[in-house]
């Protein structure tokens, strides 16, 4: 796994931020990650093979942007496939996550936090240096393991394209 730096892909609130990891693009396998549940268990992308699985990783689950692409996500993972997963990604600790997700009735998706091993991050390219935080950023995998959509959103503050991911996994 490479520390490479990336400039030039986010910014926040403007000022430039540093991405660490690869610069992953459509048609790449997808790399295997290890993450952790409310209860610290491992989750690894393995754990989906053959699904499509659409991943929405945020820098934190309690900032306004991240809620609301949480909550729109929730919402219409009940409406998708059954053979597909949903995930978000954030650096939170699980028991933060887990509190959020009582709060905001979120049962659709998974929330799996990459604050113990930030190999997701790593792997993604999309854990920003600066904060050890995650870099908005959308992920659509398919059954066959290959990176089917990505969207790593140029502004720290603005929403994904929610639609086109969608359309991704439809």
């Amino acid at each position: 796994m490479t520390n490479q730096e990336r400039t030039g892909v986010v910014t926040a609130h403007g000022n430039p931020i540093t991405l660490l990891g690869p610069q992953l693009k459509v048609g790449d396998r997808a790399p295997d990650f290890t993450v952790v549940d409310e209860a610290f268990r491992p989750v690894r992308l393995a754990d989906f093979k053959g699904k499509t699985v659409l991943i929405s990783a945020v820098p934190s689950l309690d900032t306004g942007v991240c809620s609301l692409q949480t909550k729109r996500f929730n919402d219409e993972a009940e409406k998708l496939p059954p053979g597909v997963a949903v995930l978000t990604i954030s650096e939170d600790l699980p028991f933060a996550q887990t509190r959020f997700c009582g709060v905001e009735s979120i049962k659709n998706l998974r929330v799996l936090s990459d604050s113990v091993h930030r190999d997701f991050g790593l792997r993604y390219g999309v854990l920003i240096k600066e904060t050890a935080l995650l870099a908005r950023s959308i992920w659509v995998i398919g059954p066959d393991g290959r990176i089917r959509y990505c969207e790593i959103v140029p502004e720290l503050t603005h929403h994904p394209d929610y639609d086109r991911a969608l359309a991704a996994v439809r």
